[in-house]
């Protein structure tokens, strides 16, 4: 089919987001012509989190190629949870939260896949769709009958689980692979879906899809996944001393997604670069061999962080992240705004409330329970050389520099913010009490 791009594997394979896949080198032949395929996406919580970009962003690679996209939202599958590669069993969630959850991580993908294209327009689906009215005995009997359990405990992802002293494996989550296999089986049916993609930890629940497809319909279909995002050191991906890194902007502002790409290590920026966005591979090596060659901080991370923040926050919010940015480098920050300075609020800065009554208080104690020194004379030190600036004014050691007087309502930011800044790098944000 004419507008497919043949040449989706070799980059997929050069950005090195291919880890395993089915078929024995058959998948090549089979993406000569348009093909749907699609990822799943379980609501575990109300947002998803940058360790599903990879695959979110490989879906839209596909897309791009000419193929469609089908993303599944398990309303179904959520409402048990994935044991694969998981320490200990998940807690279940009620209907209610998981239906809500489902409905804001719809909302979610729709954002990076393309439904306005003629023939390969994006479509979203909910597995819960063909499972809420299936009964236990039809279930038993057309999905159960096709899986044998002595490969169901060889599994990898399952076979840990069963080792692992103490825990073992809830049959609640051992039927998880059965369902998902089942909405690949489901998909080809409905939609001539021929492909499922997910991470690497997927893998035995793709192959058994794969083999039910197979069974049930004598589906000619393939599994593709994707490696787990790991860091150069060892920590976990995603996760930062203030907790996960969300897509929800409400979750995690687009300051401090910014700031977290941007404080990407060098042993791990052009691995990043090829994961996480479109900018082409020998543009990525180009990058690479200039900042070897180049004296000081590469210009990689600046990059990353600016082509995957416009990825998930749009134009406006880089430039929020850029502007809040600039604006805490230099010192001034008088022109943020309300939307901006409440980002900070978020996430960006560490943050409290100041006391309605400032009786008894002193500015040195105020900073120092802030948690800015950890005691008073840094802070004495610092206002002896004018050197704690309040919403950008220097503050010194004389009879105005008094909680009342440098935190009245008349000098907020936007009427309810201040930022203080100790010495050059030390940063609090105050906020009024209503």
């Amino acid at each position: 089919m004419a507008g497919v791009d043949m040449a989706l594997l070799e980059d997929l394979s050069r950005r090195g987001l291919i880890n395993q896949a089915t078929g024995d080198g058959e998948l090549t032949q089979h993406l000569s012509e348009s093909r749907t395929l699609y990822c799943g996406f379980d609501p575990t919580a109300d947002s998803l989190h940058i360790g599903s970009l990879v695959p979110l962003l490989t879906l839209k690679r596909f897309q791009m190629a000419g193929h469609k996209p089908v993303a599944l939202v398990g309303g179904a599958t959520g409402l048990i949870g994935d044991p694969s590669f998981k320490a200990q069993e998940r807690s279940l969630n009620t209907p209610e939260v998981i239906a809500g959850w489902v409905d804001k991580l719809k909302n979610q993908v729709s954002r990076f896949i393309d439904f306005g294209c003629e023939e390969n327009a994006a479509i979203v689906v909910n597995n819960l769709d063909w499972t809420c009215d299936l009964n236990v005995l039809d279930f038993l009997r057309n999905v159960g009958k096709h899986f044998s359990v002595n490969n169901m405990v060889n599994k990898e992802s399952v076979k840990q689980r069963i080792q692992r002293e103490g825990e073992g494996i809830s049959f609640t989550e051992f039927s998880y692979l059965l369902l998902q296999a089942m909405d690949f089986s489901e998909l080809y049916q409905r939609y001539n879906c021929t492909l499922q993609i997910g991470g690497s930890d997927q893998w035995g629940n793709i192959t058994g899809g794969v083999d039910l497809a197979r069974r049930q319909y004598r589906g000619k279909v393939f599994g593709l996944t994707l490696p787990l995002v790991t860091k150069a050191d060892g920590s976990k991906f995603g996760k930062t001393e203030s907790g996960t890194i969300w897509l929800d902007a409400k979750r995690t502002s687009p300051y401090a997604f910014y700031q977290f790409w941007l404080n990407t290590v060098d042993a791990d920026v052009y691995k990043f670069l090829r994961y996480f966005t479109f900018l082409v591979v020998d543009e990525i090596d180009a990058i690479e061999d200039a900042d070897r060659q180049r004296d000081g901080r590469p210009e990689a991370q600046g990059i990353l962080a600016r082509e995957v923040t416009r990825l998930v926050h749009g134009e406006e919010g880089l430039a929020a992240a850029e502007r809040i940015s600039r604006a805490l480098f230099s010192g001034d920050i008088t022109d943020l705004s309300a939307a901006d300075l409440e980002q900070l609020r978020l996430d960006g800065l560490p943050s409290s409330t100041l006391p309605k009554d400032f009786s008894g208080q002193s500015l040195i104690n105020l900073l120092v329970d802030a948690g800015m020194a950890p005691s008073g004379k840094p802070v004495k030190d610092a206002l002896g050389r004018s050197a704690v600036l309040i919403n950008g004014e220097a503050k010194g050691m004389d009879s105005n520099a008094t909680p009342a007087a440098v935190f009245s309502a008349d000098k907020a930011l936007s009427d309810n913010y201040f930022i203080v800044r100790l010495g050059k790098k030390k940063y609090h944000l105050f906020t009024l009490a209503d």
